[in-house]
């Protein structure tokens, strides 16, 4: 990208993990990962939908009440939405999808798995994030693609866009993710999910 990303939160330990603590993998050998979710992020949304009923729609200022209820439907919308962000790893490609938007990122095309915070990343068109991909920009990265459910989470770069995901698990999903990526192409310029002491390559 040409441009030094700005100090990261606290990185977790990079050690391989024990046989015990690796990823449960489906009947077709793909790692899959909810979204990290967010206790105060539903109650926002489930106070919305409160004060839309009883308060503003039977209200004497509401005359239109489907218009309410249109909001209603959009803000339950959204929920679901939040709750359908899953991320999929399969021999191939590295999947991030939710209801209404999708990415997909080749893993033979994966040059940067990294821990980062969304702040960290400046980003400007936030309301992008709600889009089919959630294309946002950044004054350190240019644009990226955000599919995520925190704001804590991974910067996968790889593809024409980086993109920012929130697995539920993410040091055990970077871990994954690196040793798939690793069997393409070796080393990474930058790899959280490396065990620790492994080489990386240096631009």
């Amino acid at each position: 990208m040409g441009a030094d990303l700005p100090p990261k939160t606290t990185d977790p330990p990079t050690a391989e993990a024990p046989d015990a603590e690796r990823p449960r993998l489906d009947a077709k050998g793909r790692f899959l990962a909810r979204g990290t979710y967010s206790v105060v992020t539903v109650a926002v949304y489930a106070v919305i939908v409160l004060v839309l009923y009883f308060v503003v729609r039977p209200s004497p200022i509401d005359s239109n009440p489907w218009f309410v209820y249109l909001l209603m439907a959009g803000t339950v919308f959204l929920l679901l939405r939040y709750f359908s962000t899953n991320y999929v790893i399969d021999d191939t490609n590295l999947v991030a999808r939710r209801i209404l938007g999708s990415r997909r990122i080749p893993l033979q095309e994966v040059r940067k798995i990294e821990y980062i915070a969304l702040r960290d990343l400046s980003p400007t068109g936030f309301f992008g994030s709600w889009g089919y991909r959630g294309r946002m920009w950044s004054p350190y990265i240019s644009s990226f693609d955000a599919i995520y459910t925190d704001p804590v989470g991974l910067l996968i770069t790889g593809g024409p866009y980086p993109l920012f995901i929130s697995p539920e698990d993410r040091e055990g999903f970077a871990r994954e993710l690196s040793r798939r990526v690793r069997s393409y192409s070796g080393p990474l310029t930058v790899d959280v999910g490396a065990p620790a002491g492994s080489p990386t390559y240096d631009l």
